[in-house]
């Protein structure tokens, strides 16, 4: 056998170990919509009303998936506005992106509901609609070009404090946590992902220029401990 046969051998092989060793994406395409709601309206309800303590969560807005895009189901007087973020709510790049179990329940403060929810509603509108991730890309450039997609003010958070959320298959429910919201910042601004830091940061990027850091608390909403574990 001729050197340059068994380099063609060698290749060949190698490339038959990558085809089998390679995963097809989990979630590559959209599923059908009945997969991302929750039958029973006053479950999703209570269910974003769990992402915040009671003394917040009872008197503020709650919205609920409905066929077209998110719905305000009750109307609250403090500001705060309670919604179970579907999948979609990831990174564009993210491979559970169409994961229809996620069930990410949140609680936003009318400073983040001004500035953050808006762009993560109008994300659910296209996904409803059909949008291709290419055209949310070039939907999310043209809104940040215009200004109608804008950055958070000082104090904008939001509470992530449910036991009964499922964030992605890598993480379930993860911890209870509070999120701050700021324009594209580095995270060693805050000493975030560092070793011994409490604090978990994303910079974000250009198609979402919010920097979100993350601060574990110890209790769930409803009050019982969390487990006593570091951010993954």
């Amino acid at each position: 056998m001729t050197k340059i046969s068994l380099v063609i051998l060698l290749l060949a092989a190698a490339g038959l170990a990558h085809a089998q060793d390679a995963k097809p994406a989990p979630y590559p395409t959209m599923a059908p919509i009945e997969r991302y709601r929750i039958a029973n309206r006053d479950d999703e309800i209570a269910l974003a009303r769990s992402a915040a303590p009671p003394s917040i969560s009872a008197d503020a807005d709650v919205l609920v998936l409905g066929g077209h895009g998110f719905e305000t189901a009750v109307k609250g007087k403090n500001g705060f506005v309670c919604i179970v973020e579907r999948s979609w709510a990831a990174g564009l790049d993210d491979a559970e992106f169409w994961n229809p179990k996620v069930r990410s329940p949140n609680c936003f403060n009318a400073l983040a509901a001004r500035a953050v929810l808006p762009q993560f509603l109008k994300r659910t509108e296209w996904a409803l609609a059909g949008a291709s991730k290419d055209e949310m890309i070039a939907r999310t450039k043209a809104a940040l070009a215009d200004k109608t997609f804008i950055s958070p003010e000082p104090g904008a958070m939001c509470y992530m404090m449910s036991a009964q959320g499922y964030l992605s298959d890598r993480d379930d429910h993860w911890m209870p946590h509070v999120m701050i919201y700021v324009p594209r910042a580095k995270a060693s601004s805050w000493g975030a992902n560092t070793a011994g830091s409490p604090i978990v940061a994303f910079e974000g990027d250009d198609l979402d220029p919010v920097s979100v850091f993350i601060i574990p608390v110890r209790h769930w909403s409803d009050g019982t401990a969390a487990p006593d574990h570091h951010a993954k």
